[in-house]
C-alpha cells in the first residue's frame, strides 16, 4: 500500500516567510522541503508579486535581490494552480469568520480542494485565516503559538 502524499496549500503570508527572513521562515523552509504537492494560487504569486515590486519601487533592497527573489518564487517546489472559490461557499463563509477578502478567498479555495485532496494542509501564519481554518476542520500545516505569528495587515519584513 503506497502511503499518501501530503497537499500542502501556500497563502502568501507562508510564502512571505520562505522569501523573506522572519521567526517562522526555519520552519517554513523545512516545510517547503517535505515531500508532498505544494499548492500555490494566481492570488497567492500575485500578493507577493505586488510586495517584492513595492520593494523595488521603494529602493530597499538592489536590484539582483529583487531578480532573486523574482526567481526563488518561480522556482520553488510548488504546483501552480488556477481555481476561483465557489460564490456560495464565499458568502457563507464571510458569514462565519472575520476575514479579509484575500484570507476569505484563501479559504474557500483551500476547503474547495479539500473535497479531491482530504490530507491537504494550509501553510498560513495568518491567525485569522489559521482560527477560521480550524473552525472549518482543515488541518493546518503549522501551528500557531498564541501571540508567535503576525496577523496579516501587520506582517513585517527583512
Amino acid at each position: 500500500m503506497s502511503e499518501k502524499q501530503a497537499v500542502i496549500y501556500w497563502d502568501s503570508t507562508a510564502l512571505l516567510s520562505y522569501l523573506f527572513k522572519d521567526n517562522h521562515s526555519e520552519e517554513i523552509l523545512e516545510r517547503a522541503r517535505s515531500r508532498g504537492v505544494h499548492l500555490l494560487t494566481t492570488l497567492a504569486a500575485a500578493e507577493v508579486y505586488t510586495v517584492i515590486s513595492r520593494i523595488h519601487r521603494e529602493r530597499v533592497l538592489p536590484d539582483v535581490m529583487i531578480d532573486s527573489l523574482f526567481e526563488m518564487l518561480e522556482r520553488g517546489p510548488w504546483s501552480r494552480l488556477n481555481i476561483v472559490p465557489d460564490r456560495l461557499a464565499l458568502k457563507e463563509l464571510a458569514r462565519r469568520w472575520p476575514l479579509r477578502g484575500s484570507g476569505l478567498w484563501h479559504l474557500a479555495t483551500a476547503l474547495t480542494l479539500q473535497r479531491e485532496f482530504p490530507e491537504l494542509m494550509i501553510l498560513t501564519l495568518d491567525e485569522d485565516l489559521a482560527r477560521a481554518s480550524r473552525g472549518e476542520k482543515l488541518k493546518l500545516c503549522l501551528t500557531l503559538k498564541g501571540g508567535q505569528a503576525k496577523n496579516s495587515k501587520s506582517r513585517s519584513h527583512r
